[in-house]
C-alpha cells in the first residue's frame, strides 16, 4: 500500500507523462535566441503582462528526441478568449559570416559564424511544422491585446500534434491583462526604406505597379512596428553609394528643363504620400540634397531636356558650384508650395548630408547655407556626432549617435534624437544577431529616461553589398558582403508579395512599447515616480552605457511598470 498523497501521485503522473512525449517544449521570454547547435540555458517563462492596446510577445522552445528522421507535426494554439488574437510563427536560422567585429566588447552571446535565429516563417496553411532531431528551435506567439479584453489571466495552451492524431508535446503560457490603454507613440521613428533595393530584388520596373505594390506592403509592416516616418526619395538618396558608383534611380519628382529654367512634377510624390496616409505614417523625411560624409557633391537627379533624360547632377557636380545653387533655388520653393499646397507643414523634415566629420565642416556650411535660406522654418536633421556643428548653428536638429549622445545631453540640446549603425558595438544598445535581445530591447528605457524626441537607424532593408555594389540574397548574406555585423543593415527579409518579419525587429517593437508604458506611467503618477520605479535597485544609474545587462531584469521591470498602472488605475476607479 503506497504512502504516497494524492498530490505526489498526480506529479509523478505527469512527469511520467512528459517523459512519454515525443517533443521537449519550454515557455520562453522574447528575448530568449534559441540556437540548434547548443543546449537551451533559458529559463521557462510562463507568465506575462500586457496593457490594452499592446502586442505581447512570447517563445516555444521545443526539440523532439525520439525519432531520427525529421518529420512534421500540427501547431495548435488554444485560448478560449484570445483565439481570434493569436498569431504563430516559425523563428528561422539565418547565416552570419561577421556577427561581429573581432573587438567587440564581452556582452555578446558567440563571435563564432553560422546560423542565427532571425527571421519569422510564417507556418503554411496545414499548421504543420517540420521538426528536427535533437535540435533546439522556436515558435514565436504573438497576441494582440485589444482594448476591452477581459482583464485578468488568460490561458494560451500549445499543442503538438502527430500525423496519428496523438499529442507528442503540450506547453502552456498566463497572459494577465492590465485594463489600460497603451499610448499612442510619440516618439518619431525612422528606419531607411530603401525603395531601390525592392525593385532589384523583385526584378521589377521603378515605380511601376508591381513596385508601388510592395513598397505599401513593406511600408504596411513598418507602420505596424512604430515605425511612422519614411525616407522619402524626392531624387535618388546619396546614401551608401561608392564615389562614382550609382544605384538604381528611385526619383519621385520630374525633373525638366526647358531654355534653362526648370519644371517640376511632383504627381509621384503625391502618390507616395497619399500611400504614407493610407498606412498612418506621421512624418515625411525628405531625402538628403549633398552626397554623404562630406556634402561635396550633389545627389543624382535626372533631368529631361529637349525629351532627353540624363544625370545632369550627380558625382560630377561641385556642391559649392553656381549650377547646383541655382537648381535648388528652383526646386525648394516649388517643393515648398507642394507641402503647403497638400497640408503638410507640420510632418516635413529636411537632410543636407549624411555623417560628416570635422573635417567637413566647411562644405557641410555651405550645403547648409544653400538649404536653410529655404526651409529655415522646417527641421533639418543630420546623422553627425561633433557637437560643433550644432554649436555653429549649420544643422536644427542634430541626431548624435548613441556612443556620442552624452555631449549632447550635457549641453541641454532639446527635441534631441539619436542613433546607431555598424560602429556603435561597444558597451551601447544594438541589434546585431550575436547581441543579446535585451540589449537590443533596453533602448526603450533609455529613451524615455532621457526624455529623446527621435530614434534613426538607416537599415530598414539594405539589400546591397556596402557601397551598394552589388544586390544581395539576405537569406545567403546577412552582413552586406562581410561589410557590417549581421544584423545592421535590415530588418525585413523579402517574402514573396511582402516582408517577412523578423526577432530584432519585434523586439525594437517591444522597447518602443515600453517606452510608451513608462509615459502612461508618467501621465497617471508624475515623471519622477516613473523614473524613480525605473532606476529603483539599480547601483547606478541609467545611462546609453551603463544598463542591466540580464533579459529578466528587464522582463521584471516591464511587469513592475504594468503593476504600477494596474494599481493606479484601480484606485482611479
Amino acid at each position: 500500500m503506497s504512502n504516497r498523497s494524492e498530490g505526489e501521485i498526480a506529479e509523478m503522473k505527469e512527469i511520467e507523462a512528459v517523459e512519454k512525449r515525443e517533443v521537449e517544449l519550454r515557455s520562453v521570454s522574447s528575448l530568449a535566441k534559441v540556437f540548434p547547435d547548443e543546449e537551451l540555458r533559458e529559463p521557462r517563462e510562463g507568465e506575462g503582462t500586457a496593457l490594452w492596446g499592446e502586442r505581447f510577445s512570447f517563445q516555444i522552445a521545443y526539440r523532439s528526441e525520439r525519432r531520427s528522421r525529421p518529420y512534421y507535426a500540427e501547431i495548435k494554439v488554444l485560448s478560449e478568449e484570445l483565439n481570434g488574437s493569436i498569431s504563430v510563427r516559425q523563428v528561422g536560422l539565418a547565416p552570419s559570416e561577421l556577427p561581429g567585429y573581432a573587438d567587440s566588447d564581452e556582452h555578446v552571446l558567440r563571435m563564432t559564424p553560422g546560423l542565427y535565429p532571425d527571421p519569422l516563417y510564417p507556418i503554411g496553411l496545414s499548421g504543420k511544422l517540420k521538426l528536427f532531431p535533437h535540435q533546439w528551435r522556436s515558435l514565436w506567439i504573438e497576441i494582440t491585446v485589444e482594448a476591452g479584453v477581459r482583464p485578468g489571466a488568460h490561458t494560451v495552451g500549445i499543442e503538438f500534434v502527430s500525423d496519428e492524431g496523438s499529442i507528442v508535446g503540450q506547453e502552456s503560457f498566463i497572459l494577465n491583462v492590465v485594463p489600460a490603454v497603451l499610448p499612442d507613440q510619440e516618439l518619431i521613428h525612422t528606419e531607411w526604406f530603401h525603395a531601390d533595393c525592392l525593385a532589384t530584388q523583385y526584378r521589377t520596373e521603378v515605380f511601376g505597379e508591381r513596385h508601388w505594390e510592395l513598397i505599401e506592403a513593406y511600408v504596411k509592416t513598418a507602420a505596424l512596428h512604430g515605425i511612422n516616418m519614411i525616407l522619402t526619395p524626392l531624387f535618388t538618396p546619396p546614401l551608401d553609394t561608392q564615389i562614382g558608383g550609382e544605384r538604381p534611380t528611385v526619383q519621385l519628382v520630374d525633373v525638366t528643363r526647358t531654355d534653362g529654367i526648370y519644371s517640376f512634377g511632383f504627381e509621384r510624390l503625391k502618390r507616395w504620400i497619399d500611400m504614407l496616409d493610407r498606412n498612418g505614417i506621421a512624418y515625411i523625411e525628405f531625402s538628403h540634397f549633398f552626397t554623404q560624409w562630406g556634402a561635396k557633391h550633389a545627389p543624382k537627379i535626372v533631368v529631361t531636356e529637349d525629351g532627353v533624360a540624363s544625370s545632369s547632377f550627380g558625382w560630377h557636380t561641385d556642391a559649392a558650384g553656381e549650377p547646383y545653387g541655382r537648381f535648388l533655388d528652383e526646386f525648394l520653393p516649388a517643393l515648398l508650395d507642394f507641402v503647403q499646397a497638400n497640408g503638410l507643414e507640420k510632418r516635413c523634415f529636411f537632410h543636407v548630408s549624411d555623417e560628416p566629420q570635422e573635417e567637413h565642416l566647411d562644405s557641410y556650411r555651405t550645403a547648409s547655407e544653400r538649404v536653410r535660406k529655404h526651409v529655415n522654418s522646417y527641421p533639418i536633421i543630420d546623422a553627425l556626432s561633433d557637437y560643433r556643428f550644432y554649436e555653429k548653428g549649420l544643422v536644427s536638429h542634430p541626431i548624435p549617435s548613441n556612443d556620442h549622445v552624452d555631449i549632447f545631453l550635457d549641453a541641454g540640446v532639446t527635441n534631441l534624437w539619436t542613433y546607431y549603425c555598424c560602429a556603435q558595438y561597444k558597451d551601447v544598445t544594438n541589434r546585431f544577431f550575436h547581441m543579446p535581445s535585451a540589449r537590443s530591447r533596453i533602448l526603450g528605457f533609455q529613451l524615455y529616461k532621457f526624455d529623446l524626441s527621435g530614434f534613426l537607424h538607416w537599415g530598414y532593408n539594405f539589400w546591397y553589398s556596402q557601397y551598394s555594389l552589388d544586390s544581395v540574397n539576405p537569406y545567403e548574406i546577412t552582413d552586406a558582403g562581410g561589410a557590417f555585423p549581421s544584423g545592421d543593415a535590415f530588418l525585413v527579409y523579402p517574402g514573396e508579395n511582402g516582408p517577412i518579419e523578423s526577432v530584432r525587429l519585434k523586439v525594437l517593437f517591444e522597447a518602443l512599447q515600453d517606452l510608451r508604458a513608462l509615459r502612461l506611467l508618467e501621465k497617471l503618477a508624475g515623471r519622477d515616480k516613473a523614473l524613480r520605479l525605473l532606476e529603483e535597485q539599480l547601483d547606478e544609474p541609467l545611462t546609453f552605457k551603463t544598463y542591466p545587462r540580464q533579459a529578466q531584469w528587464l522582463l521584471s521591470k516591464r511587469n513592475r511598470i504594468n503593476e504600477a498602472i494596474r494599481q493606479l488605475v484601480k484606485g482611479n476607479d
